[in-house]
């Protein structure tokens, strides 16, 4: 049971649950007022177990989850609305380079929310950027299968395991997906703030943007599983990269805030000390 104490875990194994009972109620009674529950569960649990899963290793307070669950819900949805809309026109103009415009478009929406968060200035640390980008990123992957999950239970003629098996299939594959790409750019963005970046010195986050369209676009050009497979690898690399020098920023900013707090005390005593644990908080 000492693996349940993990948030995320627990968040998997209960979410699990859920959706299993849900499920044979569902094709017991054959109650069609159950099959929204069905796809709903079956979209939101491992996009939410993912969030849940980097918020636990990264370096961050709980006063960050209303704004995490705002990026979801209404970034998801706000994202989903617009990228429906704006893809419209882009199928119908651009032709062959109509993936590489979806691509674009989705990348762009899914901004939306983070960069209201980013521009209110309420969460700088880098850890809190990507988090942000990564539960957006999740939102949309969220609210997109669910769509997709109803599309395959119509074509299917009402029966739910073709449509459990798509909604399986593109949760685990959200996390290589759709949060790792905002998540990336994200990280880029509250990255280069904190560094206090001026003029050209934004390029990376320009460059994380085009890299995030690139292999969207090469997701959504190959129905082949070992290039897709390839992509997502790519894509959790490029992750986990962030998120390693997220951390290790975060480390490297309190350790020079305990040596400038050590190093300050000697001239002023006791009253500079309680004043520096303040400001690392």
């Amino acid at each position: 049971m000492t693996l349940l104490r993990r948030s995320w875990l627990r968040t998997l194994a209960y979410g699990l649950g859920l959706y299993a009972v849900v499920t044979v109620a569902t094709v017991a009674t054959e109650n069609i007022h159950l099959v929204p529950s069905v796809l709903m569960l079956g979209a939101l649990l491992i996009p939410v177990t993912f969030v849940v899963y980097v918020f636990e290793r990264l370096d961050v307070g709980m006063e960050l989850v209303p704004s995490l669950a705002a990026c979801f819900v209404v970034g998801g949805l706000v994202g989903t609305a617009a990228a429906s809309i704006l893809e419209y026109e882009t199928l119908r103009d651009l032709g062959v380079l109509q993936m590489l415009g979806i691509g674009l478009i989705e990348e762009s929406v899914k901004l939306a929310i983070p960069v209201v968060l980013f521009v209110r200035r309420r969460f700088l640390d880098p850890s809190a950027g990507v988090l942000i980008g990564i539960a957006a990123g999740m939102g949309f992957a969220s609210f997109e299968s669910m769509g997709y999950g109803l599309v395959e239970l119509i074509q299917s003629h009402g029966q739910l395991g073709p449509t459990e098996a798509l909604l399986a299939v593109r949760g685990v594959a959200a996390p290589a997906g759709h949060a790792a790409w905002t998540g990336l750019v994200c990280a880029a963005l509250w990255r280069a703030r904190a560094r206090g970046a001026r003029g050209r010195q934004w390029m990376p986050v320009a460059a994380a943007f085009c890299v995030a369209v690139l292999l969207h676009t090469l997701w959504d050009l190959t129905d082949s599983a070992a290039l897709r497979s390839g992509v997502a690898a790519v894509s959790i690399a490029l992750l986990a990269t962030q998120l390693h020098a997220v951390r290790s920023d975060g480390s490297h900013r309190r350790l020079t805030a305990v040596a400038g707090a050590d190093g300050a005390s000697d001239g002023r005593g006791a009253v500079v000390r309680p004043l520096a644990g303040e400001l690392n908080r």
